[in-house]
């Protein structure tokens, strides 16, 4: 019976997606609730999973095809993994000549991406000239260029001339003599998406920064004293300084609600909950997951649920539910060696806070030079919903709450 494997249904706010990688290729055994296929859309990487044991039939959306909300990808043949073996085998008893070439077409099949099948074909080569450096042993694109150029080199290697057809049929163009190489690659659906939301917010809104730096010795003292009973207390969860700032922005967002505001076409929203979303950086890119009513979370809870969040988005698990929403945005660019920048504002939120590197600097303190650890603040904001002065004091009271957190946790 034939199962077929469809797309996940895709949220209103995901038109579409791309196949990023088959973990599985025809004739493939297949066992229930292994992962079969990944799809990427401009926000998570969703994983299809077979329904039922079975054999991988055949592939209709090869990798890097655009899919549509819940669109046909490929066929599952169900309770047939107890034959695959036996049909694979069967070439090797049989003398006939011609079982051979079908035997090793099946296996090119096998590990070989579609891809890098065509460009095999096209140049003469087949599975076993070529090292795969893929998952399980499977063969890119890229590994059949380097045959291709493997070969060419081979006899006539002062010649670089005929390098050059097999790096342009794979979007790498060799210019001259040396390691002068460009390599073209396609823009993921996720750094496209970015792309384009970043130019939006830029074109859109009447975006501007104000700064202001604070003192983090308070914090970084409070922190070495009680890191180790924290750690104790909380099963391993380590104190770091991104609860701190979570925890202050959201006793400022209370004061300033217009900082937790939104635009709405000719309507200010204004939520009556603190969303933060906390910026991670992954092989993908920027992604943004969120976490929900902080006016209710402890440092514990925070410091745990972004740990959480950041192996999450290593390993592309997030889920789109966690991405979604937000009322105010952190981006720790010092984690990074950033000194200073200015961050976007993530629509359709109003405001950003930009966190930067803690550098040792000579202040004045009461008429003398100490030197203090040090750390700029950026705060980027849509002036049509917030003014510079509501900006300013937003910012100016973060800086007040870190320099004596105390006031944190008297919400004063």
């Amino acid at each position: 019976m034939a199962i077929e494997i469809k797309a996940p249904t895709f949220p209103e706010s995901v038109a579409d997606g791309t196949v990023a990688t088959w973990h599985k290729q025809p004739g493939d055994a297949v066992k229930r609730d292994e992962l079969i296929v990944d799809i990427e859309t401009d926000k998570v990487v969703l994983e299809v999973l077979a329904e039922a044991d079975g054999v991988l039939g055949d592939i209709i959306k090869g990798e890097g095809e655009t899919v549509l909300s819940a669109e046909l990808l490929g066929t599952l043949n169900e309770g047939a993994a107890a034959s695959a073996p036996a049909a694979k085998e069967a070439p090797k008893q049989e003398a006939s000549s011609a079982a051979a070439p079908a035997a090793a077409e099946s296996a090119d099949d096998a590990i070989m991406a579609p891809a890098a099948r065509k460009l095999a074909e096209e140049n003469g080569l087949n599975a076993s000239q070529i090292s795969g450096t893929g998952k399980g042993g499977r063969i890119t694109k890229e590994d059949v260029v380097n045959a291709i150029e493997a070969k060419k080199a081979a006899p006539a290697k002062p010649a670089a001339a005929p390098a050059k057809p097999a790096a342009a049929a794979s979007g790498a163009e060799a210019l001259g003599e040396g390691d002068r190489v460009e390599k073209r690659v396609p823009m993921t659906r996720l750094r496209a998406r970015i792309a384009e939301r970043l130019v939006d917010a830029q074109s859109s809104m009447a975006m501007l920064t104000t700064f202001n730096e604070v003192n983090m010795k308070p914090i970084m003292d409070l922190r070495k004293k009680y890191k180790d009973q924290f750690e104790k207390k909380h099963d391993g969860v380590r104190l770091g300084f991104m609860s701190f700032f979570v925890k202050a922005a959201t006793e400022a967002l209370k004061r300033f609600p217009a900082v937790n505001a939104s635009l709405d076409g000719n309507d200010v929203v204004y939520h009556g909950y603190q969303d933060i979303g906390v910026a991670v950086s992954s092989d993908r890119g920027l992604v943004v997951p969120i976490l929900r009513n902080t006016e209710h979370m402890g440092l514990a809870q925070i410091e745990g649920t972004i740990a959480d969040y950041g192996r999450k988005a290593r390993d592309g698990k997030l889920s789109m539910e966690e991405m979604t929403g937000g009322t105010f945005t952190i981006s720790n660019g010092g984690v990074f060696g950033s000194l200073l920048s200015s961050p976007i504002v993530n629509p359709p939120q109003a405001a950003i806070l930009g966190m930067h590197k803690i550098q040792e600097r000579p202040m004045a303190v009461n008429g003398q030079v100490v030197v203090l650890p040090m750390m700029y603040l950026a705060l980027s904001y849509d002036h049509r919903l917030i003014d510079g002065k509501e900006a300013v004091s937003f910012l100016v009271a973060i800086k007040d709450l870190l320099e004596d957190p105390a006031r944190i946790l008297l919400e004063i």
